[in-house]
């Protein structure tokens, strides 16, 4: 490949001139982006061989973060396109060869408003300590929200908020608060070490890109405890789902104990899935869980499998049930029927609603 910077920066710009969202390239394929939660792939672009790729890996990486991919198999980094772009770059080995999944960053943090995020939202925005998670599949704009959040708090408070993220996504312009964006295997070795020394740091606000692990939960779970408000995100598809996983990581001997501290220190956790929009792009359908006694006693006690119930029969507190909120995107007319129900947690539950 004559120029693998050139080549990756032309492709990069297709991704954005198409309103795309990612972009893939694949040793045997052509380059592939996905624009409005669809795979396209680019025709007119010569197939890549096992050589392109590695050389458009190399190309982009930090030397320190390639150099890792032999013992890894698979490396996290971010990558500028422009002053006004940035991307975040899975590398990892298929069959031998490198392969590339890139996330467009936007350049600029939404508002709830333009997102279409619920406004009840704001309430955690204000809080002062506490554990709030946004979780769901991955691509389904966890990140986004999550940074809207920051950004609303920026705005509005002045703290000082610590991001510990694997890689830095969104750069915040400092408003009101001070913040400190520290990204793992950069600025701290890993996300637990990252959090442990936020102790020190005289923090208000901490958010925490992805808990991957028992020791990174448990120092989450104490930070809120100790008079912090902390946002993180989960690969999990809804709030019971999520509280399961969290009490699962522990052994059995420690899952009473973290059933309790959770019990205490949650705020809240809001599921959401990307639906195709009728008119295009893709618009959230929402699940928000807001702890309260009878929520805290249900973890406290084990019977997760109990909280959806309580999310559909408490709308007078600002909880919002899933497929409550896929009917009424479907009765606005803003996603059809078909989409919606594809998403359903219950598709009876949804099929009442409607």
């Amino acid at each position: 490949m004559s120029d693998a910077k050139t080549v990756v920066g032309n492709l990069l710009d297709l991704v954005i001139a198409e309103g795309g969202s990612d972009l893939h390239l694949s040793a045997g394929s052509n380059p592939i982006i996905r624009v409005s939660g669809s795979l396209v792939p680019l025709l007119q672009q010569k197939v890549l061989t096992p050589v392109d790729t590695m050389a458009i890996l190399e190309a982009m990486a930090p030397a320190e973060r390639f150099a890792l991919l032999t013992t890894k198999q698979s490396i996290d980094f971010s990558y500028s396109h422009t002053d006004k772009y940035r991307f975040r770059v899975n590398g990892f080995i298929v069959q031998g060869a490198a392969t590339l999944a890139m996330r467009l960053i936007p350049h600029e943090t939404h508002t709830f408003e333009n997102l279409n995020l619920p406004p009840i939202l704001e309430v955690f925005t204000q809080r002062t300590q506490g554990f709030f998670l946004i979780v769901g599949p991955v691509g389904q704009g966890k990140s986004t929200t999550m940074a809207a959040i920051i950004d609303r708090i920026n705005e509005t408070r002045a703290e000082h908020i610590v991001t510990i993220e694997d890689p830095v996504e969104y750069i915040f312009d400092q408003k009101k608060s001070l913040i400190h964006q520290r990204e793992v295997h950069v600025d701290a070795p890993d996300f637990q070490s990252a959090l442990q020394s936020a102790f020190r740091e005289d923090v208000n606000v901490i958010m925490v890109g992805e808990m991957r692990d028992q020791e990174t939960i448990s120092s989450a779970v104490t930070a809120a405890e100790t008079g912090h408000l902390v946002l993180s995100t989960l690969h999990t598809n809804n709030a019971a789902q999520t509280i399961d996983r969290i009490i699962d990581m522990f052994p059995p001997n420690q899952q009473g104990q973290v059933r309790v501290q959770l019990a205490g220190s949650l705020a809240g956790i809001f599921s959401q899935r990307l639906v195709p929009r009728i008119q295009g792009g893709l618009i959230p359908a929402y699940e928000l869980l807001i702890n309260n006694s009878a929520v805290a006693n249900l973890i406290r006690e084990g019977r997760t499998h109990e909280i959806s119930t309580v999310i559909q029969t408490s709308s007078q507190e600002g909880m919002i049930d899933m497929d409550r909120s896929l009917a009424e995107l479907v009765r606005r007319g803003e996603v059809t029927i078909e989409h919606a129900y594809e998403r359903a947690s219950d598709p009876k539950t949804f099929e009442r609603y409607m």
